[in-house]
């Protein structure tokens, strides 16, 4: 039986000679994208090819997708870690090429390249009744920062759409306006109809946030991730311990890479929630390894996209399904870019879904890629 924690494990033994290539891409955004750390006008992105070495018709295909602001590599350390797996690859194997990658982002694209091969090549990472138009999962509204104006704008817009749990990104803006704004909202929605999950993006200063829960915490909030920065573990162990609202770990996960130091954090901290991006994690058996810590020790967890493009999104997906975990995940991200890839993903009220006669359309990639 396959480990949906780990979910290359056992699968890489007996292959034939692989070969891979890569390539640069970079995405717009719709509209400028404003978190706590700036704005962002573009995703720049790689892809990664993973084929057998005498029939390259037949390939895997992975997304890279390090996160400015977030990810702890740069930019410039992906072509070198990218051509390191494909020399590796070729000369001794997926099994040692994986081990020599030390960049999340670049492990992420690896392990969904050896998935999609493994699948056939079709984006098929992991067939389930989501894949086949059966199931969909269901996934958060997302509302980036603004004016308080705007972003009440794109509330009405979420929950006119189905959207029952929203997410709204808050730090930039002054923080009585954002309490103004949330009020507002639960005038009109009680929390048994809309949820409420607040993003902080590490915004809050340790001696501050105390004070900013308590005045959150009347409008019913399901959780806010992240509220001060990562790395003040004492502090953040306290607000935790004393909050009247439920903490989620986002970029306090981030460059923790082995087992024993992700235990000692968790003991540290006792979080309610793990928000996980595998592609900033470690790839899928990264973030594996954090669920399987949570669920050990009775932390709640969800998936959360890091603004990949729908091949990165619908792995993600495909992976969620999979993992039959009930709570809203962070997975509606596809339509933040104009020039994103059609594929069969659908946004469907709340949901997301495969639609099977809806078709990729990764023409563009391939002409530029080869």
């Amino acid at each position: 039986m396959r480990n949906p924690l780990n979910p290359l494990a056992g699968r890489l033994d007996g292959l034939p000679d692989l070969q891979a290539s890569w390539q640069s891409w970079c995405l717009t955004f719709r509209r400028p994208a404003r978190t706590s750390r700036g704005v962002m006008d573009h995703r720049p992105l790689w892809f990664l090819r993973v084929s057998q070495a005498d029939d390259a018709t037949l390939f895997g295909l992975g997304e890279v997708p390090p996160l400015a602001g977030l990810s702890v590599e740069s930019p410039e350390q992906i072509p070198p870690q990218l051509d390191l797996f494909c020399q590796r690859l070729a000369s001794h194997g997926p099994r040692e090429a994986l081990d020599a990658l030390s960049l999340s982002s670049v492990r992420f694209g690896a392990e969904m390249a050896l998935l999609d091969l493994l699948g056939g090549g079709e984006r098929t990472l992991f067939p389930s009744a989501f894949t086949r138009g059966e199931q969909a999962i269901t996934i958060n509204g997302l509302i980036w920062m603004g004016s308080v104006a705007t972003m009440l704008v794109a509330v009405e817009e979420k929950l006119g759409q189905g959207f029952r749990c929203i997410k709204l990104k808050i730090g930039a803006e002054d923080f009585d306006q954002e309490c103004a704004m949330i009020q507002a909202i639960r005038q009109r929605f009680s929390k048994e109809e809309v949820e409420i999950r607040l993003d902080a993006n590490g915004a809050f200063a340790p001696d501050e946030a105390e004070e900013k829960l308590a005045r959150l915490a009347p409008f019913g909030i399901h959780s806010i991730e992240q509220p001060l920065p990562p790395g003040h573990y004492p502090a953040m162990a306290h607000l935790c311990a004393a909050s009247p609202i439920a903490i989620a770990l986002d970029e306090e996960l981030i460059g923790v890479d082995d087992q024993p130091r992700r235990l000692a954090l968790l003991a540290q901290i006792k979080p309610h929630y793990l928000i996980l991006k595998p592609a900033l994690i470690g790839g899928f058996s990264g973030a594996g390894g954090w669920m399987d810590l949570a669920n050990r020790h009775g932390i709640g967890w969800w998936i959360t996209s890091a603004l990949e493009s729908n091949v990165g999104l619908n792995a993600l997906a495909q992976w969620s399904a999979t993992l039959q975990n009930p709570r809203p995940q962070g997975l509606g991200t596809g339509g933040l870019f104009v020039d994103n890839f059609p594929s069969p993903l659908v946004q469907q009220g709340e949901t997301l879904a495969v639609v099977p006669d809806r078709y990729w359309d990764l023409s563009a990639l391939f002409a530029e890629g080869g």
